[in-house]
């Protein structure tokens, strides 16, 4: 089953939830901030997408992490980040077992397959 990931109050998660309901496709969505997210799952996208990719530096999140915690960052910092503040990451994570795409986009979700 197609798994999205994400906060309830992110628009860009809201527009593919959206996206994912007008093409009838049925998912599940974990919200981040209240169910969590396990380590396993954040190595597994860092392999796909890098971990570079898969933090958000644009995020409010971020800024809010202190300097010394941004610092020397390489894959495990970035999982720990991640663990510790779930929000940091780039979102949604549409995640069907197969493939994972970071973000939302109508043009990438069309070339997935979900149905």
């Amino acid at each position: 089953m197609t798994k999205i990931y994400g906060i309830r109050s992110c628009d860009t998660c809201r527009k593919a939830l959206a996206w994912l309901a007008s093409h009838h496709i049925k998912y599940e969505f974990i919200d981040l901030r209240a169910d969590g997210i396990d380590e396993g799952l954040v190595r597994r996208w860092q392999k796909v997408a890098g971990w570079e990719t898969l933090l958000n530096k644009r995020s409010i999140t971020w800024r809010k992490i202190p300097p010394f915690d941004r610092e020397d960052l390489n894959a495990d910092k970035a999982c720990e980040l991640i663990l510790s503040f779930p929000t940091v990451m780039k979102r949604p994570v549409l995640d069907n077992g197969k493939q994972v795409i970071l973000g939302f986009n109508g043009l990438s979700y069309d070339k997935l397959q979900l149905k």
